[in-house]
This record gives structure tokens, C-alpha cells and sequence, in this order.
């Protein structure tokens, strides 16, 4: 009992270590989903296209930019996705309106 202190202090410290480690490596993980977000999206992939320009309105693990997302968005509906046209419209209503994404 005298080196209880002790054990609850190196379970912690322990504890924090392990939750360091797993939290960038979810990091990285994301930052990789949205790489490969990317890469399908410039390969014409159209739900990546839908996916990245929600990435972007957001700014979900990237840098919130609306030219992007409309961009984004933009491709998505040209190439027949129902959704990105939707989003598209909302998103062009909003932006008009209140000058934001």
C-alpha cells in the first residue's frame, strides 16, 4: 500500500503515452483518407469528387476553401452525380446570400 501512489502515477503516465500515440496515429490515418480522396478524385472517381468538396466546405482535415469546394462540387455534377447537384445548388444559394460556404 505505500507504493500505491506510485503505481497509479506510472499507470497514468502510461496511460497518456498510449493516448498520444493512438490520437496522431488517427491523424495520420484521416490525413491519408483525405490524400486518397485526392488522388481519386482527379482520376474521375465521382463520389470522392462529392466527398472532397464536403472535405473542403467544412474544412474537415483540410483547409476550408470555398472555390475548392465549388470546384469540387462542380465536377461531381458535370459528371452525373444527383447529390453534388444538390449540394451544388445549396451551396450556391448560401454563398450568394450570406457570402460564406
Amino acid at each position: 500500500m505505500k507504493n500505491m501512489e506510485l503505481y497509479i502515477i506510472v499507470g497514468l503516465f502510461l496511460f497518456i503515452i498510449w493516448f498520444i500515440s493512438n490520437t496522431i496515429k488517427y491523424y495520420h490515418g484521416e490525413k491519408r483518407k483525405v490524400k486518397n480522396l485526392h488522388r481519386f478524385a482527379k482520376e474521375g472517381e465521382v463520389n470522392a469528387q462529392g466527398y472532397l468538396a464536403r472535405h473542403y466546405q467544412k474544412g474537415y482535415m483540410v483547409k476550408k476553401s470555398c472555390q475548392k469546394a465549388a470546384f469540387w462540387y462542380q465536377k461531381a455534377a458535370f459528371l452525373g452525380h444527383e447529390e453534388a447537384k444538390g449540394y451544388l445548388q445549396k451551396f450556391l444559394d448560401n454563398s450568394k446570400d450570406k457570402k460564406k460556404c
